[in-house]
This record gives C-alpha cells, structure tokens and sequence, in this order.
C-alpha cells in the first residue's frame, strides 16, 4: 500500500496495511485493543487491525 496516513505512524513492515513509502498505516482508521484483562502499560496494547503480509 501506498497511501500513508499521516495521522498513524507504524514502523511495522510486517503489516499489510503498512504504507511501503514511509513509516505510516495506509488505513483511514485502526483499531486498538489490549490482551490483558487489566492493561497497565504499553506493551498490554495491540493494534487489531495488523494483518501479515
């Protein structure tokens, strides 16, 4: 994908919704959840949007 979406900086290439001209998602909008029933920092956060190339 080509289009970039200032609005969301991603530096995940292994997505396929990654823009391949610079570090930004090609989506208009993601989704974020969390795997953890408590989340209480950063790392307990995933974009549900990734998609693997």
């Amino acid at each position: 994908m080509d289009k970039a979406n200032k609005s969301i900086r991603c530096t995940v290439q292994q997505c396929a919704n990654h823009c391949n001209c610079d570090d930004y998602c090609a989506l208009d909008c993601i989704t974020v959840g969390t795997h953890e029933a408590n989340p209480t920092v950063d790392q307990c956060t995933d974009c549900m949007s990734f998609k693997r190339k």
